[in-house]
């Protein structure tokens, strides 16, 4: 089921300090991720550790959220939003600096274990209070503002970790520090606390299947964000770039997401079947994919098709969390976002390992082939959807 009727929120205006406070939040989340996820990539090849225990090793984020992708509503209908919001931001920070001093491989684990799952409940609460924050008529313009910001915090940090390099404990103590800083607006806007007051109407995994192709766009978007932040660095060296080039690089990603976040939800906004819109975006996802290994030997080449490419796969996310606030409210609207997340910690989970096992072997240009694998199978599934299940009602 694509759609399920319910009534509109009462309020028209936007929530504004609750609108700042999620913001402000996800793009210092955004921020340490962007800078983590090839920090740690890059660490762990210095240390002989093959692409595809990289990719298993940056796959128990996905397995971590998971876990906490259902227990997030339920911590914060008990202590509230703003409060699980903060203990998360603090988990996220300490295990963010825990990298630095862990030496054992396996101590890597468990620590991305509780970074991942500290970042899935901001992901979710943030997501969850933006969506309440936004008018039914500008949803799409506000997410697309939300997506926006939090992409420029993806960009800026491949950049920062192209000044700081992979050497000593500037990077860590510089992400730490970011996601702390997240609590600021969190505590200012405390007094805008979305309330969660009754149960959901559905069991958790019901909510996974109500808006099929908006999860299945954010599983694809998280198997190609993740396994793409994390394995792009040592593409990019396979082909040739040094580490500070290969970063830039991957920023342009980041910088495509930012330029066409708005437009997107804008898009969105006036879609009458967004399906249509979520195929054409990952048409463009697809060719992209499929043009890279012709392109990354082209430093402009690259990146003007990265640009375009990062922008347009993002809006697989945009679009499919307003579809998401424009069908659910209150409780489920909460619950959803849970469900929203865990479909994409399911594709973080696969994405990693199935792209670093692909360019393990087939060679580095297996890391297209497999991002365009996974846009070919959303592909195929819109096709299919929009054929046998014409437009809505």
């Amino acid at each position: 089921m694509d759609k399920m009727v319910v009534s509109p929120p009462q309020r028209e205006d936007i929530h504004w300090p609750a609108l700042i406070a999620a913001i402000a939040s996800i793009t210092a989340v955004g921020i340490a991720m962007g800078l983590g996820l090839p920090l740690l990539s890059i660490i762990l090849e210095k240390r002989g550790i093959s692409s595809t225990m990289i990719g298993v090793n940056t796959a128990m984020g996905g397995v971590a959220a998971m876990a906490a992708a259902p227990l997030t509503t339920m911590i914060a209908k008990r202590i509230t939003v703003v409060n699980t919001m903060l203990l998360a931001i603090v988990a996220a920070a300490v295990s963010a600096l825990g990298f630095y001093y862990a030496e054992a491989f396996w101590l890597w684990f468990p620590l991305r274990i509780v970074f991942h799952g500290a970042v899935t409940m901001l992901f979710i609460l943030s997501e969850f209070w933006i969506n309440t924050a936004a008018p039914p008529s500008r949803r799409g313009f506000v997410l697309g503002i939300y997506a926006a910001v939090l992409s420029l915090g993806f960009a800026a940090g491949p950049l920062i970790f192209s000044i700081l390099g992979s050497d000593g404990i500037a990077p860590f103590l510089v992400g730490a520090v970011i996601i702390l800083m997240a609590a600021v607006p969190v505590v200012i806007a405390r007094h805008e606390n979305p309330p969660i007051a009754e149960p959901a109407k559905h069991p958790f995994l019901r909510y996974v299947f109500l808006v099929p192709t908006a999860t299945a766009a954010v599983f694809v978007f998280g198997a190609v964000e993740s396994g793409g932040l994390s394995l792009f660095p040592l593409y990019a060296k396979s082909t040739g770039f040094g580490e500070s080039q290969g970063a830039i690089l991957l920023s342009m990603i980041g910088l495509g997401n930012v330029i066409f976040q708005i437009p997107m939800g804008m898009l969105a906004d006036r879609s009458s079947d967004r399906r249509r819109l979520l195929s054409i975006v990952a048409v463009i996802g697809l060719i992209g994919s499929l043009a890279l290994p012709w392109m990354i030997e082209n430093w402009l080449y690259a990146s003007i098709i990265l640009l375009l490419w990062g922008g347009c796969v993002a809006g697989l996310y945009t679009i499919g969390l307003a579809h998401l606030g424009d069908t659910l409210h209150g409780s489920d609207l909460a619950a959803a976002n849970a469900a929203f997340v865990f479909c994409y910690a399911l594709g973080t989970l696969i994405g990693p390992q199935l792209i670093g096992g692909a360019m393990d072997l087939f060679g580095s240009h297996g890391f297209a082939w497999s991002l365009a694998f996974f846009f070919g199978l959303y592909v195929a599934l819109t096709v299919i959807r929009i054929l046998l299940r014409p437009k809505r009602a």
